[in-house]
């Protein structure tokens, strides 16, 4: 393959232009910009980016611990949590996979969906507890941040205060056993 090399002031030493009557494409490949179905995402005055064909909804989150009440837009694609973290916004938290319940409130108005939210039962959902790490908004949200160790209790006390576990010495000479 020939190398081009551009001399200054030497039209005739320049790569040769492809003429416009040639196609590089099919006819049938060329789309109008109306055409494309593309993504396109914006970014937000806090540098969040979000598409505008998903709808956002503004989530209220009463923080007990703090003290303190924030008020954030959530598009329904995007976690409570994350977006509240991308605008700067600290919110408790620990795992970020919906196992435990650090970020724990209780749903005061609005809807939300949590199919990933494995710390608390499906009993705990329908008394109005969610997690915000799993948590999308599906309508305009507002929700109260709850004590960690007091869902727990909710969520695995009954299962852990029907009293002592009966000691299995055998049991346990045998696992040692095996070491």
């Amino acid at each position: 393959m020939p190398a081009f090399h551009f001399i200054p002031n030497r039209p005739s030493h320049r790569r040769p232009f492809l003429s416009t009557s040639i196609s590089l494409y099919p006819s049938n490949s060329l789309k109008t910009t109306s055409e494309l179905r593309a993504q396109v995402a914006v970014t937000g005055q806090n540098g969040s980016s979000y598409s505008p064909a998903v709808p956002t909804h503004k989530v209220t989150v009463h923080d007990r611990q703090r003290d303190i009440v924030h008020e954030f837009f959530v598009p329904e694609d995007q976690y409570i949590l994350h977006t509240a973290e991308s605008q700067n916004i600290n919110l408790p938290f620990a795992c970020r996979h919906g196992c435990c319940t650090s970020c724990a409130v209780r749903v005061k108005s609005g809807q939300l969906r949590q199919p990933e939210a494995l710390g608390i039962s499906a009993e705990l959902k329908s008394k109005g507890y969610a997690l915000l790490c799993v948590g999308f908004p599906s309508s305009d949200l507002e929700v109260e941040t709850q004590d960690e160790d007091e869902v727990y209790w909710l969520q695995f006390g009954r299962y852990f205060a029907r009293g002592p576990i009966d000691r299995d010495d055998y049991a346990l000479e045998l696992a040692m056993g095996d070491e």
